[in-house]
């Protein structure tokens, strides 16, 4: 529990660091956060026009594509507002970037990852939660549980991103992998999955997770379903527990890249 502890003060004070220093520069910050919620608004007002003309796609509603698009933004939002170096961390593998956080008396995996802030991210995550609220009217109960597996979907984002970059310890290089993957994973995430059947859906639930993120916590949403809300987490916690096991290991084989850096 004390490890623990530590853990969630090691992120609450990265978060308050990053997010002041991303406002020592307001316009800019704001800017970035305002562009990406109208640039997921667009995708939904397409959603909304569509369902205007097809009211019900396969026992969908308009208002279960709306909690995908807004769960997967948050839980994107979240993720990478809080663990922005997730994204970066194949490119660090390559590289030999490594040094700077091995030196640090802390657990590697995790210093590393909140140490950058992906200020757009804030946008996701906003628009998640207010698209959610405006347009599908959930109750108490719902929207504790939107929250609840809006932190899944988050865990799941780091956890995908941690282990498809570790695959650069045994390849060499998982910088195109990572950018592919991550584009996949979203892809697949903001369609309504009862429009893949037989061995996509198989895939959606093992190489690309997006069943993760948009299928299980959607049908939780649904049927005010604990068990399925359960399912989606233990598959998060899955991924990311697979995750930091590929990196640990592959840590063994890594290679510094002799860089020499400043950090203030």
């Amino acid at each position: 529990m004390r490890s623990i502890t530590d853990l969630v003060r090691l992120l609450a004070a990265y978060v308050r660091l990053n997010l002041a220093a991303q406002l020592e520069y307001r316009g800019a910050f704001l800017s970035q956060v305002i562009a990406m919620f109208i640039n997921d608004g667009i995708w939904v007002i397409f959603w909304v026009v569509f369902f205007d003309r097809f009211p019900v796609l396969r026992g969908w509603t308009r208002e279960d594509v709306i909690t995908v698009w807004a769960i997967t933004a948050a839980g994107f939002g979240l993720a990478f507002a809080m663990f922005g170096n997730s994204l970066w961390l194949a490119t660090f593998i390559t590289q030999g970037q490594l040094d700077t956080w091995l030196l640090y008396p802390r657990p590697v995996l995790p210093h590393l990852l909140v140490s950058k802030m992906l200020a757009s991210a804030w946008g996701d995550a906003l628009f998640g939660f207010f698209t959610y609220i405006l347009f599908v009217h959930p109750s108490i109960v719902q929207l504790f549980m939107f929250i609840c597996l809006t932190l899944s979907v988050a865990m799941l984002f780091v956890g995908f991103c941690i282990l498809v970059s570790s695959f650069g310890f045994f390849l060499g290089n998982a910088v195109a992998l990572l950018d592919q993957g991550v584009n996949a994973l979203i892809t697949f995430s903001t369609y309504p999955a009862v429009i893949f059947d037989g061995g996509v859906k198989l895939i959606l639930f093992t190489l690309i997770p997006a069943a993760f993120v948009s299928y299980l916590p959607v049908e939780a949403l649904r049927q005010l379903s604990p068990g399925i809300a359960l399912l989606s987490t233990m598959g998060a916690v899955g991924v990311l527990s697979v995750g930091v096991l590929v990196f640990y290991r592959g840590l063994r084989r890594y290679e510094s890249g002799n860089l020499m850096e400043m950090r203030g």
